[in-house]
Parts: structure tokens; C-alpha cells; sequence
């Protein structure tokens, strides 16, 4: 399974009733794959994965895989204590999705072999195409990721440490011991602030979560980089992405609250955060407004 393009990872619409808005929800997927998604992620890191219980993670999925109508991959979000993270990995294969996501166990470090056994029980319990996700307390070492990439369900190995030494040396270990085909994605928050340096390792694949709020931000600087215009990238950084990412290191979760807002101010009602993540204060949804304005502008939308 080939994933190309901006990956998409639309957040989890809550309504007034507190539950996942499946209505909602669909007109979100369905509109940022009608955009031009290369692949669609429900229920992952940008999509609350930690938020819905597993009858509303089932919904969330089964909707996307809907709303996606087999135009492009649906990938799941999966993780969690063992136990959990197995039983939504099974309800997203049973729901349709094309493969998981595998997140890290959240607050649990744990040695590489105990990370690579995790890995393998979770896919196992659902048998799809797998990306781990190497983030927070799941950091991985070289010879692990080579492990997992003898797996038969996984399929590639998400960053989002930013440690380009460790994920150097990850790369040509795992080039060096397995002939299978292995995809790299750069997973750091707001990743197209780090693309330009991802792409230096030959890792071109990346998450867009401005994709979820302003596709047309998102497709533009993906054209740039892929189209060779610096110039034209380098704005978009520079008027876009760097005040993003200086109003997400503000608080805590703003990576998750502030994609939402945007969703908001694009005229679709996706509710709030649920806790322990907080809604933006008004005045930096204020400022949230003016950098997309910004963007906008520069994108030519």
C-alpha cells in the first residue's frame, strides 16, 4: 500500500451531546479528500486519539472510512495500554480501515524489545498494514526499527523526535538488513516547519495537520517543495508556518486545540477539546485567525 502526497488527519468532531458528530465528521473527511488527501488518518494524534471511548473511536473510523469512499488509504490511530490498544485496533479492522497507526503507550518508557513487542501484539490483533509512530516515550533504536520492519504487518515507522542523528542511523540500518519496501514519514507537530531538513534524509512523506483547517496552505507549500519553488516555500514558512508553530508552543496541546479552532473559523462546528487538552484562549484564536489569513494570502487562495 503507497502513500503519496498531503496526509490528511482530520480531528474528531464532539456535538453538543458530548459524542463523536459522525455527521460532522463525514462532510470534514469528505471535503479534505475531495481537496486532494493522499491519505486519510481518523482517530490519530490530531484527531484526539486519546479522547473517544471505543464505542465513539469505532464511530469516528467507520465514518471516515465512509466519508473516504476507497479513494485514498484510511489509516487509524491505535494505541494505549496493551489491552486497549489491541481491542480499537480490532475495532478498526472490523470498521474497514486499510491499517493502523501505531501510537506510543502513553507515560510507559520501556526498552526498544518491549516497544518492538507491543508493536507486534497490536498488529497482530487487527492484521493490517502498520506505521509506528516513534514519539514521546516509544523512541526507538536502530536495530529495533530494523526488527520491526522484519514484521509482515508493518509497513513503515513515523518521527517525531526530530533526532536526525538517531533517525539517520535508523534509515541505513534498516536499508542495509531488509530489501522490503519501507516508507519513512516525518510526524513532528505542524511538520512542515521541518520538511526542508526531513527531506535532506530522503524522508519526503509527512503529516499535514493544516491540511485539516487549510488545505489549500497545505497543498500549496507540498506543490513548492515538490516543485522545486524555494522561494515560494520559504514564504509560506515564513509568513505561515513560523508564527504557527510560535502560537502552538504557547500551551501545552495547542497542537491538537489550535487545528480545531482553525476547522472552526472555517465555518464547520467540530465542538471543542475534551480534557486534559484546553480550547485556545480567544485572543490567540484571534491570532490564529490572522496567520491563516496570512497564509491564505501567500498560498493565493
Amino acid at each position: 500500500m503507497r502513500l503519496d502526497g498531503v496526509l490528511f488527519f482530520p480531528v474528531t468532531p464532539f456535538g453538543a451531546g458530548g459524542g463523536v458528530a459522525e455527521d460532522v465528521l463525514a462532510e470534514h473527511v469528505a471535503g479534505g479528500v475531495a481537496a486532494g488527501a493522499g491519505g486519510v488518518f481518523a482517530a490519530g494524534g490530531t484527531g484526539g486519539v486519546n479522547a473517544p471511548d471505543l464505542p465513539e473511536y469505532t464511530a469516528a473510523v467507520a465514518t471516515a472510512v465512509a466519508a473516504t469512499a476507497g479513494r485514498v488509504p484510511v489509516f487509524a490511530g491505535a494505541g494505549g495500554v496493551p489491552p486497549t490498544a489491541r481491542a480499537i485496533a480490532r475495532a478498526a479492522a472490523d470498521s474497514g480501515a486499510d491499517g493502523l497507526l501505531v501510537m506510543p503507550p502513553y507515560l510507559v518508557t520501556a526498552p526498544p524489545g518491549g516497544l518492538v513487542r507491543y508493536v507486534r501484539e497490536v498488529t497482530e490483533a487487527a492484521g493490517l498494514p502498520a506505521v509506528v509512530y516513534q514519539r514521546g516515550t516509544a523512541r526507538f533504536t536502530p536495530a529495533a526499527v530494523a526488527e520491526l520492519a522484519e514484521l509482515p504487518q508493518v509497513i513503515g515507522f513515523k518521527d517525531g523526535l526530530g533526532d536526525f542523528d538517531l533517525l539517520q542511523r535508523i534509515i541505513l540500518t534498516v536499508r542495509r538488513t531488509t530489501d522490503r519496501e519501507f516508507t519513512f514519514f516525518n510526524g513532528l507537530p505542524t511538520a512542515e516547519l521541518t520538511v526542508p531538513a526531513y527531506r535532506g534524509l530522503g524522508v519526503t512523506l509527512y503529516s499535514s495537520a493544516v491540511f485539516a483547517f487549510a488545505p489549500e496552505i497545505a497543498l500549496a507549500f507540498h506543490d513548492a517543495v515538490t516543485g522545486g519553488d524555494e522561494e515560494r516555500a520559504r514564504l509560506l514558512l515564513t509568513d505561515f508556518y513560523l508564527p504557527l508553530v510560535e502560537l502552538r508552543d504557547l500551551v501545552p496541546g495547542y497542537a491538537v486545540s489550535l487545528v480545531k479552532a482553525g476547522v472552526r473559523l472555517r465555518g464547520l462546528d467540530v465542538g471543542g477539546v475534551r480534557a486534559p487538552l484546553v480550547d485556545p484562549l480567544p485572543e490567540h484564536v484571534e491570532r490564529l485567525e490572522k496567520i491563516l489569513a496570512a497564509g491564505l494570502e501567500v498560498a493565493g487562495a
